[in-house]
């Protein structure tokens, strides 16, 4: 039942970092203070879901197909909120 609810958690992480294109419709979000909180908070939580799938499936031996997957683009979107971060830092920076 654990390994069940660990792969619902991570395949859930899989579809919120998209909501991030429905939110910056809207003018508010293409603002500097807004657009930028908005991307830290996005990244931050697409860093955090990678590591929690990580975690899953090395310690807690979760090693479904879905949670393999999972792992794979959860990975991916880890790197790119590093990325964001690395390209944030860079342009506050100089």
């Amino acid at each position: 039942m654990k390994k069940n609810v660990w792969t619902a958690v991570s395949t859930a992480m899989l579809f919120l970092p998209w909501t991030l294109l429905l939110l910056r419709m809207n003018a508010w979000a293409l603002e500097s203070p807004a657009a930028e909180t908005l991307i830290s908070c996005y990244s931050a939580f697409m860093i955090f879901s990678g590591l929690f799938t990580l975690f899953a499936y090395t310690k807690g031996n979760v090693r479904n197909n879905l949670m393999k997957v999972c792992l794979v683009i959860n990975s991916l979107y880890a790197a790119g909120g590093i990325a964001a971060f690395c390209m944030m830092a860079v342009t506050k920076l100089s």
